[in-house]
């Protein structure tokens, strides 16, 4: 039996947008869109890349994730790991259990920050260091548009308040110099 050629991802942050995620993993295919049970959407550490906090995923009971399922060839495995700065221990990869709108569930990699940031409190306001900046926040509500989320998670995102660091994003040069 040959051993599979592809791996599923599932992405929740700047990886929803197509033009983002091709930037080293040309081979990437959305599938579908499926949610996470039991984590939340969050930030912390400041990205150089984005200049602000970086997205997460964080274990949180009652609440969900919305994202895409990405079909990639495993040639991009490394590259993806490298996007989302394993090696330097700023991401982690987790395995997800997603659910599709169809009710499927699919085992996907996924990754989280290595500094997860604590649940708040009920009436605790989001720190403002763990903002975002704009052009990343923007970039994360554009694929998930792209994507098809459910509107109200992306109104949901859109909730989030972002630093106010506002530049038009240049994927390709941009980003190749900061690889």
């Amino acid at each position: 039996m040959a051993a599979l050629q592809t791996f599923l991802y599932f992405a929740y942050g700047s990886n929803l947008l197509a033009q983002r995620i091709h930037i080293a993993n040309p081979s990437a295919e959305r599938k579908t869109i499926g949610k996470v049970l039991n984590y939340r959407l969050d930030f912390n550490n400041y990205s150089q890349r984005w200049k602000g906090a970086a997205g997460t995923i964080a274990p949180d009971n009652n609440t969900v994730v919305w994202g895409a399922v990405w079909e990639l060839d495993n040639k991009h495995l490394e590259s993806l790991d490298n996007q989302e700065g394993v090696a330097d221990n700023i991401y982690r990869v987790i395995q997800v259990n997603v659910i599709t709108p169809e009710g499927n569930e699919i085992k996907c990699r996924c990754y989280e920050l290595c500094d997860l940031p604590p649940a708040l409190g009920k009436n605790e306001k989001f720190p403002e260091s763990r903002y975002p900046s704009k052009a990343y926040l923007d970039t994360i509500i554009a694929g998930a548009k792209e994507s098809k989320l459910p509107d109200e998670y992306i109104k949901y995102i859109q909730s989030f308040p972002h630093n106010g660091y506002d530049v038009k994003v240049n994927f390709t040069t941009q980003f190749n110099q900061l690889q």
